[in-house]
């Protein structure tokens, strides 16, 4: 290899390493995003929830950054096979870790709202939902980071049980609603909330798959999990 061919790979690969980066920490960001919505929930936490909130805009700058930097990458080093791959599913990650963090800013607003009211006496099913989504996330953004598939598939077959959570938490709140009247607006937030949650732990498997593919060049072999049967539950009053 001459010595102008070897510095180009040299700088394709620090390009590359760069894009990683890049993408990591919004990862990180994101993380500490969804983390400070969850304690503003569960401790009643304003501050926590304005932090969430102003963090939105660098994540959005940083996904902007993500999406410049590989239009560069496509448009100057044409690259194929697994270097577009992991191309390509980078900018497609920045895209779903963004989408955390819009679900993460609207956890915090309505705690924000949530704060006004008693509620339920209980946030032992948002406390164990918060939790899983939480370990899952730090999990698939160190599987990106690293490019680790198995861990990318245990992200992908969790997802499960947030889903099963969401659903009892469902049906819970619902019957608070329906027992009591006057803890219909704030089961309402608390439902919103739950669902924003289930949507985050849904972004961090889209990025498993993404992981996937990316080093295995192959989607994964069976179909995603998906256990938010929600929409369809039945609710009776108790007697």
């Amino acid at each position: 290899m001459t010595d102008m061919a070897e510095h180009i790979v040299k700088s394709f690969e620090a390009e590359l390493a760069r894009l990683r980066t890049l993408v990591t920490d919004m990862g990180g960001m994101v993380e500490r995003q969804v983390a400070l919505a969850c304690d503003a929930v569960l401790e009643r936490d304003a501050e926590s929830a304005g932090l969430a909130v102003e963090a939105d805009p660098q994540v959005d700058a940083l996904d902007r950054e993500a999406e410049q930097f590989v239009i560069r990458l496509l448009a100057l080093r044409q690259p194929m096979a697994q270097d577009l791959r992991h191309i390509v599913a980078s900018l497609k990650i920045a895209g779903e870790l963004e989408r955390i963090g819009d679900y993460a800013k609207n956890v915090a607003k309505r705690s924000l709202v949530l704060n006004q009211f008693s509620g339920p006496s209980s946030l032992t099913g948002i406390a164990h939902m918060s939790r899983l989504v939480q370990e899952n996330l730090k999990a698939i953004i160190d599987a990106v980071g690293e490019n680790d598939v198995e861990k990318a598939v245990e992200v992908w077959n969790a997802d499960e049980a947030v889903d099963e959570i969401y659903n009892a938490l469902f049906r819970e709140l619902i019957t608070y609603m329906m027992e009591d009247p006057r803890s219909i607006t704030p089961c309402t937030h608390l439902l919103f909330i739950a669902k924003n949650l289930e949507r985050i732990g849904d972004h961090a498997t889209n990025i498993a798959e993404m992981v996937y593919y990316a080093v295995k060049g192959e989607p994964m072999p069976e179909e995603r999990p998906k256990g938010d049967s929600s929409a369809y539950a039945v609710v009776r009053p108790s007697e």
